[in-house]
């Protein structure tokens, strides 16, 4: 009897995942994990700049003729 290849291995995993209906909902899920993640990643800038003082008191003005 010849030994049958795993059904979770990975190769099988990838030939399941490239047929036309899991492909739309794997592109699909991947597309909302990229766009989730980077708008999440954009919000965490911090709320005050750090190292940065008061801003400088404006320059004199030269005199006008």
């Amino acid at each position: 009897m010849e030994k049958q290849p795993d059904p979770a291995a990975p190769k099988s995993l990838v030939q399941w995942a490239m047929t036309p209906p899991q492909s739309y909902v794997i592109y699909l899920v991947c597309l909302f994990l990229v766009a989730g993640s980077s708008f999440y990643i954009g919000s965490l800038r911090p709320k005050k700049a750090i190292g940065f003082g008061p801003p400088p008191v404006s320059a004199p003005s030269v005199p006008r003729n």
